[in-house]
This record gives C-alpha cells, sequence and structure tokens, in this order.
C-alpha cells in the first residue's frame, strides 16, 4: 500500500483524498490576514474559479495554463499552482509550499501539502511533523486531521491514529475517507464488533467494507502477519 500524492488518484487510503489543502473555511479564514493574500477583481476571480473548474475535471495542465495567467506573488494563486503541481511536479511543488511557510495566509495549507508530499514518498515521520503544524493551525480542517491519523497508521501508532480519524469523521460524516480509513484501522486491530456498528451506524456500502478490510491486510502484511495480498500494478 502506498500513499499518492495527486489529486486524480482518489481510493480510500490515498493521503491527498481527493481534495486539495485545506477546507474551503479553512482557506478563508487563513486568507483573512488581509486582501493581499486573495486574488481581486472579478478577472483574477474567473480565471481562479476556471482554474479549480479544470481541476475537477482532471484537466491538470489546463488548470496551470490559466493559473499562470494570475499574477504570481499572490499567496492563493501560489497555493493553488503548488496542489496543481503535487501531480506535476512535484518538487516544484514543494518549492512553492515552502515559500508559503513563514506567511500568514496559507501556512496551514503549506504545512498540509508538504505533508501530504512526504507521505507520498514514504517519508512519515517528516509528514506527521508537517501535518501537526497543519493541525495546529487549522484544527478544524478534517482533511488535514484525516491525513495525519492516516500517516500515524502507517507509524503504527494506532492510539494516535485512531484519535485523529475520529476528530476528522465528527467534523464532517458525509466525507467518507475518514470513516473508510477508520474502518480499516478496526479491521487492522481486529475489532470486528466495532467495525460493524461503525458499518451501521453511517451506512456504509459492502464496497467500502471490502476496500478497507484489502487495506488491513495489506498492513498486516507489511508486518509480517498476514498473507500476500494481491494488487493492481
Amino acid at each position: 500500500m502506498t500513499f499518492q500524492s495527486g489529486l486524480l488518484a482518489c481510493t480510500i487510503m490515498t493521503l491527498a483524498a481527493c481534495a486539495q489543502t485545506g477546507t474551503p473555511d479553512a482557506r478563508t479564514a487563513q486568507a483573512g490576514a488581509g486582501n493581499a493574500c486573495s486574488v481581486s477583481g472579478p478577472q483574477q476571480e474567473l480565471l481562479l474559479s476556471l482554474s479549480q473548474e479544470m481541476v475537477t475535471e482532471g484537466r491538470l495542465h489546463a488548470a496551470l495554463a490559466n493559473l499562470e495567467q494570475l499574477p504570481p506573488g499572490i499567496p492563493q494563486v501560489q497555493l493553488r499552482m503548488a496542489d496543481v503541481l503535487r501531480d506535476l511536479a512535484p518538487e516544484r511543488a514543494k518549492t512553492m509550499y515552502r515559500t508559503l511557510l513563514n506567511g500568514t495566509c496559507y501556512a496551514a495549507s503549506a504545512h498540509h501539502g508538504l505533508g501530504q508530499l512526504a507521505a507520498a514518498e514514504g517519508f512519515y515521520r517528516e509528514a506527521s511533523g508537517h501535518l501537526r503544524v497543519a493541525a495546529q493551525l487549522a484544527p478544524t480542517d478534517r482533511n488535514v486531521r484525516n491525513d495525519l491519523g492516516l500517516v500515524y497508521l502507517h507509524m503504527r501508532r494506532l492510539p494516535e491514529a485512531r484519535f485523529e480519524l475520529m476528530t476528522a469523521l465528527e467534523l464532517g460524516e458525509t466525507d467518507r475517507r475518514a470513516a473508510g480509513n477508520l474502518l480499516t484501522l478496526l479491521l487492522y486491530e481486529d475489532q470486528w464488533t466495532q467495525a460493524s456498528d461503525l458499518m451501521n451506524r453511517l451506512g456504509l456500502p459492502q464496497s467500502q467494507f471490502e476496500a478497507s478490510q484489502l487495506q488491513a491486510q495489506q498492513l498486516l502484511q507489511e508486518d509480517g502477519r498476514g498473507p500476500a495480498v494481491a494488487t493492481d500494478r
């Protein structure tokens, strides 16, 4: 089982989790530090909105091209570009995220993005460091809490993983990513009764159970405690 950093590769155990760094509320709160953090004017806002639509459609190169029409020194633009570059050019994305770490606008989102990239490369200790800072700066961002819990699961720091995934789930029960990851944790711990209760309480489909069970088996295989699991290549 591996982490993927991209916006296109969406699986239950994907750290990027098909979301950009930071929820809209977190991004808005960070942008409140001043107008210099965000785009201004209807034309710039239109380009930003258009690029986001292209990301949703999977047209990342086109999204990047539209973002490149905006002034490069605006932190909001830098963040959106870094999010897109996570797929297209990870090293460029790292550089752009780092430029946002010391500002007051999008520091949480920048740490989140760097954490996602580190986890995608298997550097879980580095990832947890960035994600802990992101969680401190944006404690109600369920994407950050989910990703931190997932990194802790890979580090086998199970109580901390459970805490973060429970927090993410309670912050947004309609978000199935945290539910799927928590289910994986319960199955990994052989907590079948709790796993069943979670399935029933949230109305999770059988397909979710099968996906989480496969991920739990992969974790056990990594521990040398389970049979080999066939994965798509």
